[in-house]
C-alpha cells in the first residue's frame, strides 16, 4: 500500500539530491517510491537535510533535500511504502 506524502520541488543533478515538499511524516529507513511521467524509483531513505543539517524525521510542511538513486523530476509525487 502506498500513501501520497509530497511532492518533488526540485533535483540537483551534480549531488542526486531531490528537494520534497512534505505533505506527511517521513522517517530515516522508510521504504518511499517517487513517480511522474517518465519516473519510477523505489528506494529506502538513507539520508536527509534540512539546511544541511542532517535529521532522522520530518513532518507536514517542512521541506527537506533527500539523497536518491536515480534522476527525478520537479513536480514527480512521493509516496510512503507500507
Amino acid at each position: 500500500m502506498e500513501k501520497h506524502i509530497g511532492t518533488v520541488t526540485h533535483y540537483y543533478s551534480r549531488l542526486s539530491v531531490a528537494v520534497l515538499n512534505l505533505t506527511d511524516e517521513i522517517h530515516q529507513g522508510d521504504e518511499i517510491r517517487i513517480t511522474g511521467r517518465i519516473t519510477d524509483l523505489v528506494m529506502h531513505v538513507d539520508s536527509m537535510e534540512i539546511d544541511h543539517r542532517k535529521i532522522e524525521s520530518a513532518g507536514t510542511g517542512m521541506e527537506i533535500a533527500l539523497k536518491v538513486d536515480a534522476p527525478v523530476r520537479e513536480g514527480d509525487k512521493l509516496y510512503k511504502v507500507t
